[in-house]
């Protein structure tokens, strides 16, 4: 068992992901920027972490070679807990890596899940959100819209002017109660809405779970278009 006295802190890495919206042969987060796949950057940051106990990367199995060779070069190579495989979707992929902690975790133990393509991953946030779960089940990062927000109908004509200071952007990682938010993500399965899911948080928040928000970072950017990469190479 990872678990024990206190509850521990395990992450998940999302490699999963063909990157086709980016429009290259090989995925976005095994491309290279100053000689590291971009997997590495926030590989590093999450083995590195204080907090985290260990991490599982869900991979396509025709990465795990290189991705070991990697993790090999780190000091803290001995977190590495395993791949789990990719599914169809990216929750598909985040349920198969909750199902490799499936009795080796505690309920309470927590979950990190974290996208590949996001290599900016500072350990800074990771630490903010693990100190913000307190008595809640799950934490978003947010960040606040900056333009006015409007809501259109099926036509795209405009039907309401949203509150902007009550509109805010997801981003990744997001920490959840493990047993919770396994069950959440079972019952998705269930009512076959997992098909539809747009964002990690979608089936704890169906699911009643309780989830806090904490600032957001705008460095924390996703990878998905190649202005992306090119904005993580001059970084």
């Amino acid at each position: 068992m990872l678990s024990g006295e206190k509850e521990n802190m395990i992450a998940i890495l999302l490699s999963g992901g063909t990157g086709s919206r980016l429009g290259a042969d090989t995925p976005k987060q095994y491309l290279r920027v100053n000689d590291k796949m971009i997997i590495e950057y926030s590989l590093a940051t999450l083995l590195d972490c204080c907090t985290v106990e260990k991490v599982v990367i869900v991979a396509d199995p025709k990465w795990h070679e290189e991705i070991r060779s990697v993790i090999q070069e780190q000091k803290n190579a001995h977190k590495f807990a395993g791949f789990a495989l990719p599914g169809e979707t990216r929750q598909y992929s985040i349920y198969n890596g909750l199902l490799a902690l499936k009795g080796k975790i505690s309920e309470d133990d927590t979950v990190l899940i974290h996208d590949a393509a996001r290599p900016c991953l500072k350990e800074a946030l990771i630490l903010e959100m693990q100190r913000s779960l307190a008595d809640n089940d799950g934490v978003l990062p947010v960040l606040p819209m900056k333009d006015t927000v409007y809501r259109i109908d099926a036509s795209g004509k405009i039907d309401a002017l949203l509150e902007r200071e009550r509109v805010v952007a997801g981003q990744a990682p997001e920490l959840f109660k493990y047993g919770k938010y396994l069950a959440a993500n079972e019952k998705m399965i269930t009512d076959g809405r997992i098909w539809s899911i747009n964002g990690s948080t979608e089936p704890a928040f169906l699911a009643g779970m309780n989830i806090v928000t904490v600032p957001g970072d705008e460095g924390n950017f996703k990878i998905t278009t190649r202005a992306d990469l090119e904005r993580f190479r001059i970084n």
